[in-house]
C-alpha cells in the first residue's frame, strides 16, 4: 500500500493505492492529523497511480477534468461494488437520487441499503457519491461533510441553493 497527502481547495486529502490501482481517499480534516507514514516502507508515496490520481484531482478542482481515468479498485461487498458502479455513471453536473440508484440496480425498495453502501464508498470524488441527493432534491449525508458536498456540487455547476 502506498499513501500520499494532497492539498486541495477542500483541504488535505490522503490517497491510498496499490501498485496497480487507487483504493482509498481519506478526508484528513476528519482526523487530528493524518498518520505520518514516511518511516513506514509499506506506505512509500512514490507511485505512478498516486501521481496520476493527484494530477487528476488538481485538474478536477480547476474544472478541467470531468471524468477520472486513474485505475480504481475499491474494496467492498458485491452489493456495494454494484452501487459504486452506478455512481460512476453519473456525469459531471448531474445528480441521481438514492431511489434512482436503487432502481438502476433493479432493487426499487433498496434506497436505504443504497445509502448505506454509498456511505461506505472508499473513493469519494473518484466514485462520485456527492452526486447522490434525496428524493426531494435535498442534499443528504456525505463522508466529507455537507459543506464539502456543497462545494463539489457547486464546482460541477449543479444548481442548488448552496446556503441550505
Amino acid at each position: 500500500m502506498k499513501s500520499k497527502l494532497v492539498d486541495s481547495p477542500i483541504g488535505c486529502l490522503e490517497l491510498l493505492a496499490t501498485d496497480s490501482a487507487l483504493c482509498g481517499l481519506n478526508w484528513a480534516h476528519q482526523h487530528a492529523r493524518p498518520q505520518n507514514r514516511s518511516n513506514d516502507s509499506r506506505f512509500d508515496g512514490r507511485s505512478r497511480i498516486l501521481e496520476q490520481a493527484s494530477e487528476e484531482l488538481q485538474l478536477y478542482f480547476e474544472g478541467k477534468l470531468q471524468v477520472f481515468t486513474v485505475p480504481c479498485a475499491p474494496e467492498g461487498t458485491p452489493f456495494q461494488r454494484q452501487v459504486w458502479s452506478v455512481l460512476e455513471t453519473i456525469s459531471w453536473g448531474k445528480t441521481l437520487t438514492y431511489k434512482t440508484v436503487a432502481n438502476a440496480l433493479n432493487k426499487p425498495s433498496a434506497a436505504r441499503a443504497v445509502g448505506t453502501a454509498i456511505g461506505k464508498n472508499p473513493l469519494p470524488i473518484f466514485i462520485p457519491c456527492h452526486r447522490v441527493i434525496g428524493s426531494n432534491g435535498s442534499l443528504t449525508g456525505f463522508s466529507g461533510g455537507m459543506d464539502i458536498k456543497r462545494e463539489l456540487l457547486a464546482l460541477e455547476n449543479e444548481q442548488y441553493d448552496l446556503s441550505l
